[in-house]
């Protein structure tokens, strides 16, 4: 193709970026500034104080307002003549469907959480469109590209647990506790007792004030003959109260999540705290006490940091905490930088942490707990942005002109690398083990006598296999569905066997019983075979059928398990057969399997040559459809180069970043294990 040829596919191919924030800003330009004509974007997020110096395309006065529409309306001021299109949305929402997805000629991904890539690599499984998926941490990044039948899908490869937090999610629509930490750690701690001239999130102003056209004055301002405890009280108020009253004003955020409830100290504390605990001279009697040994938890009575606080005595560790930083530590504020071995950074950030989950619904931590929750955070760099975008749009021209022999997965080093900051590598092929592109099916481990259908669903149906609109069905009977078009009755049916036990459905759930799975909005499908069973192999064991038990010389081993099919095998060394019961399955490990129930099935490529295949780590891996007539791959498959690193070790970067909308767990290029590769 050339160079006209590639200009004229440039300008007229319609693309579709999903996501507007630190990437898809350095995307948006990058794809303008190349020709591209046509060029629509999803984004649900809307722009933040933290997010102006990277995103480039905004400023102060655009927050609060939508990412998409900001985004384009910025570009289109440089480039009036091309067609952008903006949608104020979640990618998830219905009318994203297949059929959507099917009038663009590439995607490219620029998401911030492993939910929503796994529900658009479905998207373009379906409607076989290809996908380019990237993602930064720091100076770490990576793009990849994904083309149907020839390349690996983003859920080829199990993802771990993403330990990477979006800055819309901590400051908006926490949903995990750890998202309160990092907001009572990053956020409020810094704007208290850290750079005062530091803006962030939380000058959010309050209701009464937002209304005023004067400046008003700086909530987190302390005045001189201010009364400590009842400035501690309007923090609380500001970040608990109008804060949380301020988000609930954007109707459209909680059209779809539980809202959060506004907590005023009014409604949680007494009057006056110094009349209840005499804190106030006791907070001021001294000042040279080590400061890392300063608590305020023996000034309310309590001693163990396992034991887990209720909302009043987290709100009166929160006040009084600060009341004691700025009674015993006044010259440090201003200079405070949260510390993990700092006892009242801790008990503050902990009693933040926890009256913001209770807001937002959130079970609440101990101390202890919170303390170990805490990490480091690596700050987004906008130059890897800036670079990882750039590589974007050179692979998308590659799906353009389907230049499938130099599709490559390139990653961004901190240090070079054989003298490279830019590693290229050869995609995958699919895995042959995928249960989303191959069809594979999964095994539940599962108490089918105890667990209902609701913890199916809710745990693994949509926690784990990531399916927003599911249909289970076990043969030819329809166990659960959801949907608009559903009548009362069927409904409340659904709903009934949500809290039946497996095995007291109406086509009950046992050992062996294969359950199909669908999402009619991913148009994805998938089987689980269903095991309640273990192997108890025995030399010693007898069987009293009719009591339906199992009875053995080792009776610990025995007595938690019911009988199941019962096979007799001889052995050689053994005068007497060996009797394998496959026994019901009373209890899970609960720190090991806190659900009650073990997934399994999705296992890792095929190795090559004795080692063990590698796990693609990539929270930005990319999308790619399954293809009907299999992939064509050369029958010779090419590897890393000849010159890689003796003894290399897999080593993944999993690590928070401050970043909202550019995340990615990197997988070390120079340590990948030796998958096969497309030709």
């Amino acid at each position: 193709m050339d160079q006209q040829q590639q200009q004229s596919a440039i300008q007229g191919a319609k693309v579709l970026m999903v996501g507007a924030g630190g990437i898809g800003c350095e995307l948006l330009k990058t794809l303008a500034l190349s020709g591209f004509h046509d060029i629509h974007i999803i984004d649900m997020d809307t722009i933040e104080v933290s997010n102006l110096n990277r995103q480039f395309l905004f400023r102060r006065s655009h927050v609060g307002q939508s990412k998409a529409k900001v985004a384009r309306d910025a570009v289109l001021r440089f480039r009036p003549h091309i067609n952008i299109r903006s949608y104020h949305a979640n990618v998830k929402n219905p009318e994203f469907d297949v059929d959507f997805f099917k009038q663009f000629d590439v995607v490219l991904n620029g998401l911030d959480n492993l939910d929503a890539r796994r529900h658009v690599n479905r998207l373009c499984l379906a409607a076989d469109v290809p996908l380019v998926e990237s993602g930064t941490t720091g100076f770490l990044g990576q793009v990849t590209v994904h083309v149907k039948g020839k390349t690996e899908c983003y859920e080829c490869q199990t993802k771990p647990t993403p330990k990477t937090y979006p800055v819309c999610t901590i400051t908006s629509t926490p949903t995990k506790f750890v998202h309160c930490i990092v907001w009572a750690k990053e956020l409020l701690f810094a704007k208290l007792f850290g750079d005062k001239n530091q803006d962030n999130d939380l000058n959010v102003r309050a209701n009464k004030a937002a209304s005023s056209s004067e400046q008003t004055e700086d909530i987190f301002e302390r005045a001189e003959d201010e009364d400590i405890e009842q400035y501690g009280r309007k923090i609380y108020d500001h970040v608990f109260g109008y804060n949380i009253e301020a988000a609930l004003s954007n109707e459209e955020t909680w059209k779809n999540r539980r809202r959060p409830r506004p907590i005023y100290s009014k409604d949680v504390l007494p009057e006056s705290l110094t009349q209840k605990n005499g804190s106030t001279q006791n907070c001021s009697a001294t000042s040279d006490d080590d400061s890392a040994t300063v608590s305020a938890m023996p000034l309310l009575g309590l001693k163990n940091p396992q034991e887990l606080w209720g909302l009043t005595q987290n709100s009166l560790v929160f006040i009084e905490a600060l009341k004691l930083f700025f009674a015993k530590r006044k010259k440090e504020i201003g200079h405070l930088t949260f510390d993990k071995d700092d006892q009242l950074a801790v008990e503050f950030v902990t009693a933040a942490a926890n009256i913001r989950a209770e807001s937002f619904g959130i079970p609440l931590h101990s101390l202890f707990e919170a303390k170990g929750i805490a990490g480091n955070i690596v700050h987004a760099v906008a130059t890897t942005n800036a670079i990882v975008a750039g590589l974007i749009v050179i692979e998308a021209i590659k799906v353009l002109k389907k230049d499938a022999d130099k599709y490559r997965m390139t990653y961004c080093l901190e240090h070079p690398s054989r003298k490279m900051l830019l590693m290229p590598v050869e995609p995958f092929e699919p895995n042959p083990s995928c249960y989303v592109c191959s069809k594979t099916p999964l095994v539940l481990e599962i108490n089918t006598q105890k667990s209902k259908l609701r913890d199916l669903v809710d745990k693994i149906v949509k926690a784990k296999l990531g399916m927003n609109l599911p249909l289970i069905m076990h043969g030819a009977s329809l166990l659960y569905e959801v949907g608009d078009d559903l009548d009362d009755i069927m409904v409340a049916n659904y709903n009934a066997n949500l809290e039946k036990s497996l095995s007291e459905l109406p086509s009950p759930v046992i050992n062996g019983s294969i359950l199909t799975v669908e999402d009619l909005q991913q148009e994805l499908s998938c089987k689980i075979n269903v095991k309640h069973s273990v192997i108890l192999v025995s030399r010693n064991l007898s069987v009293d059928r009719s009591l339906n038990f199992i009875y053995s010389s080792n009776q610990k081993c025995a007595e938690s398990f019911r009988i199941g099919p019962l096979l007799s095998i001889h052995v050689r060394r053994f005068r007497h057969p060996l009797v394998i019961m496959f026994c019901h399955r009373e209890e899970f490990d609960e720190e090991k399997e806190p659900e009650g129930m073990v997934l399994s099935g999705w296992t890792q490529s095929p190795a090559t040559n004795g080692e063990s295949a590698s796990t693609s780590n990539n929270e930005s891996a990319v999308d790619v459809t399954e293809s009907s007539s299999g992939p064509e791959i050369a029958s010779k498959k090419r590897k890393l180069s000849e010159t890689q690193p003796e003894n290399h070790k897999r080593e993944t970067e999993n690590v928070e970043s401050e970043d909202d909308d550019d995340l990615v767990e990197i997988e070390n290029p120079m340590t990948v294990s030796k998958k096969k590769r497309v030709a």
